[in-house]
Protein backbone atom coordinates (compact mmCIF):
# COMPACT_ATOMS: atom_id res chain seq x y z
CA UNK A 1 0.00 0.00 0.00
CA UNK A 2 1.62 3.35 -1.17
CA UNK A 3 2.05 5.76 1.34
CA UNK A 4 1.49 9.39 0.32
CA UNK A 5 2.92 11.36 3.25
CA UNK A 6 5.80 13.61 2.94
CA UNK A 7 9.66 12.77 3.25
CA UNK A 8 9.24 15.08 6.68
CA UNK A 9 5.82 13.05 7.95
CA UNK A 10 7.51 10.01 7.49
CA UNK A 11 10.90 11.11 9.21
CA UNK A 12 8.55 12.31 12.42
CA UNK A 13 6.86 9.36 12.71
CA UNK A 14 9.97 7.22 12.66
CA UNK A 15 11.40 9.35 15.65
CA UNK A 16 8.12 9.01 17.05
CA UNK A 17 8.84 5.37 16.91
CA UNK A 18 7.24 4.21 13.84
CA UNK A 19 10.04 1.83 11.84
CA UNK A 20 7.96 1.27 8.36
CA UNK A 21 8.46 4.97 8.22
CA UNK A 22 11.85 4.91 7.54
CA UNK A 23 11.52 1.47 5.33
CA UNK A 24 9.31 3.94 3.46
CA UNK A 25 11.61 6.69 3.10
CA UNK A 26 14.13 3.94 1.85
CA UNK A 27 11.64 2.80 -0.76
CA UNK A 28 11.39 5.97 -1.49
CA UNK A 29 15.24 7.14 -2.30
CA UNK A 30 17.25 3.73 -2.74
CA UNK A 31 16.59 4.19 -6.64
CA UNK A 32 18.02 7.39 -7.14
CA UNK A 33 20.66 7.12 -4.28
CA UNK A 34 21.85 3.64 -5.65
CA UNK A 35 22.14 5.42 -9.04
CA UNK A 36 23.76 8.48 -8.19
CA UNK A 37 26.65 6.67 -6.12
CA UNK A 38 27.27 4.13 -10.02
CA UNK A 39 27.34 6.39 -12.00
CA UNK A 40 29.20 9.34 -10.03
CA UNK A 41 31.79 6.39 -8.94
CA UNK A 42 32.54 5.66 -12.99
CA UNK A 43 34.65 2.89 -13.34
CA UNK A 44 34.82 2.20 -9.62
CA UNK A 45 31.45 1.31 -9.45
CA UNK A 46 32.00 -1.37 -7.85
CA UNK A 47 32.32 0.59 -4.48
CA UNK A 48 28.48 1.90 -4.68
CA UNK A 49 27.51 -1.04 -3.04
CA UNK A 50 29.94 -0.15 0.13
CA UNK A 51 28.88 3.61 -0.03
CA UNK A 52 24.88 3.11 -0.47
CA UNK A 53 24.57 0.86 2.92
CA UNK A 54 27.14 3.27 4.39
CA UNK A 55 24.97 6.03 3.48
CA UNK A 56 21.84 4.44 5.04
CA UNK A 57 23.49 3.42 7.92
CA UNK A 58 24.79 7.26 8.76
CA UNK A 59 21.32 8.16 7.64
CA UNK A 60 20.08 6.56 10.07
CA UNK A 61 22.66 7.41 13.44
CA UNK A 62 22.08 11.28 11.91
CA UNK A 63 17.95 10.92 11.64
CA UNK A 64 17.27 12.88 15.31
CA UNK A 65 19.72 15.96 13.92
CA UNK A 66 18.14 15.96 10.62
CA UNK A 67 16.05 19.37 10.02
CA UNK A 68 12.80 18.96 8.68
CA UNK A 69 13.31 22.27 6.79
CA UNK A 70 15.99 20.95 4.41
CA UNK A 71 14.56 18.52 2.11
CA UNK A 72 15.43 14.94 2.64
CA UNK A 73 16.82 14.29 -0.53
CA UNK A 74 19.30 17.07 0.05
CA UNK A 75 20.13 15.78 3.02
CA UNK A 76 20.26 12.65 2.38
CA UNK A 77 22.72 12.99 -0.82
CA UNK A 78 24.78 15.29 1.13
CA UNK A 79 25.42 12.38 3.11
CA UNK A 80 26.60 10.19 0.23
CA UNK A 81 29.01 12.59 -0.95
CA UNK A 82 30.27 13.14 1.96
CA UNK A 83 30.59 9.31 2.84
CA UNK A 84 32.56 9.28 -0.81
CA UNK A 85 34.98 12.29 -0.06
CA UNK A 86 35.74 10.36 3.57
CA UNK A 87 36.43 7.43 1.51
CA UNK A 88 38.80 9.00 -1.14
CA UNK A 89 40.48 10.85 1.66
CA UNK A 90 41.49 7.71 3.82
CA UNK A 91 42.58 6.09 0.24
CA UNK A 92 40.19 3.61 -0.51
CA UNK A 93 40.35 1.15 -3.66
CA UNK A 94 37.74 -0.18 -5.25
CA UNK A 95 36.51 -3.01 -3.42
CA UNK A 96 35.30 -6.09 -4.66
CA UNK A 97 31.42 -6.13 -4.84
CA UNK A 98 29.43 -8.18 -1.95
CA UNK A 99 26.27 -7.69 -3.04
CA UNK A 100 23.91 -10.41 -4.81
CA UNK A 101 23.30 -8.75 -8.23
CA UNK A 102 19.58 -9.89 -8.34
CA UNK A 103 19.41 -7.73 -5.04
CA UNK A 104 20.88 -4.73 -7.58
CA UNK A 105 18.67 -5.41 -10.48
CA UNK A 106 15.34 -5.04 -8.00
CA UNK A 107 16.70 -1.70 -7.78
CA UNK A 108 16.38 -0.77 -11.18
CA UNK A 109 12.65 0.64 -12.65
CA UNK A 110 11.00 -2.52 -14.49
CA UNK A 111 11.20 -3.17 -18.04
CA UNK A 112 7.79 -2.65 -19.38
CA UNK A 113 8.59 -2.84 -23.16
CA UNK A 114 9.66 -5.66 -25.41
CA UNK A 115 13.19 -6.91 -25.85
CA UNK A 116 14.23 -4.40 -28.64
CA UNK A 117 13.44 -1.62 -26.64
CA UNK A 118 15.61 -3.11 -23.36
CA UNK A 119 18.24 -3.61 -26.03
CA UNK A 120 17.75 0.24 -27.09
CA UNK A 121 17.47 1.60 -23.55
CA UNK A 122 20.58 -0.77 -21.94
CA UNK A 123 22.34 0.70 -25.33
CA UNK A 124 21.67 4.17 -24.43
CA UNK A 125 22.72 3.45 -20.73
CA UNK A 126 25.96 2.28 -21.36
CA UNK A 127 26.51 5.28 -23.94
CA UNK A 128 25.61 7.76 -21.04
CA UNK A 129 27.49 5.78 -18.41
CA UNK A 130 30.75 6.43 -20.74
CA UNK A 131 29.58 10.16 -21.55
CA UNK A 132 29.44 10.05 -17.66
CA UNK A 133 33.01 9.05 -16.88
CA UNK A 134 34.63 11.48 -19.50
CA UNK A 135 33.36 14.32 -17.30
CA UNK A 136 35.46 16.22 -14.78
CA UNK A 137 34.16 14.98 -11.37
CA UNK A 138 33.04 18.89 -11.01
CA UNK A 139 30.66 18.47 -13.88
CA UNK A 140 29.45 15.05 -13.22
CA UNK A 141 28.33 16.10 -9.80
CA UNK A 142 26.57 19.23 -10.43
CA UNK A 143 24.72 16.49 -13.33
CA UNK A 144 24.15 13.81 -11.24
CA UNK A 145 22.94 16.45 -7.95
CA UNK A 146 20.39 17.53 -10.66
CA UNK A 147 19.62 14.41 -12.47
CA UNK A 148 19.68 12.08 -10.18
CA UNK A 149 18.88 13.75 -7.05
CA UNK A 150 16.37 16.25 -7.83
CA UNK A 151 18.45 19.27 -6.66
CA UNK A 152 17.84 22.52 -7.86
CA UNK A 153 21.06 25.30 -8.90
CA UNK A 154 20.88 26.86 -4.62
CA UNK A 155 21.21 23.31 -3.36
CA UNK A 156 23.39 21.86 -5.42
CA UNK A 157 25.98 25.34 -4.79
CA UNK A 158 25.46 24.44 -0.94
CA UNK A 159 25.89 21.07 -0.89
CA UNK A 160 29.33 20.93 -3.36
CA UNK A 161 30.18 24.14 -1.45
CA UNK A 162 30.50 26.75 -4.44
CA UNK A 163 29.05 30.02 -5.34
CA UNK A 164 25.65 29.83 -7.49
CA UNK A 165 27.50 30.96 -11.09
CA UNK A 166 29.96 28.13 -10.87
CA UNK A 167 27.17 25.30 -9.84
CA UNK A 168 25.32 26.78 -12.70
CA UNK A 169 28.62 27.10 -15.13
CA UNK A 170 29.36 23.43 -14.04
CA UNK A 171 26.02 22.08 -14.96
CA UNK A 172 25.96 23.94 -18.03
CA UNK A 173 29.19 22.11 -18.89
CA UNK A 174 28.16 18.95 -18.08
CA UNK A 175 24.77 19.11 -20.14
CA UNK A 176 27.12 20.85 -23.22
CA UNK A 177 29.39 17.98 -23.22
CA UNK A 178 26.75 15.09 -23.10
CA UNK A 179 24.35 16.28 -26.20
CA UNK A 180 27.98 16.42 -28.01
CA UNK A 181 28.48 13.07 -26.91
CA UNK A 182 25.33 11.57 -26.68
CA UNK A 183 23.73 13.55 -30.14
CA UNK A 184 20.46 15.44 -29.76
CA UNK A 185 19.49 12.35 -27.67
CA UNK A 186 19.72 14.26 -24.57
CA UNK A 187 17.64 17.12 -25.58
CA UNK A 188 17.76 19.30 -22.21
Amino acid sequence: MPDDRSDDDLVRAYREGEAAAFERLYLRHRVTLYNYLRRHLGPQAGRADELFQDTWLKAIDALERYEVDDRFSAWLFRIAHNTMVDQVRRGVRDPVSYADPADLEALAPPVEDGPAEAAIAAERSTRLRAALERLPAEQREAFLLREEAGLDLHEIARETGVGMETAKSRLRYAIKALRAALGEEYGR
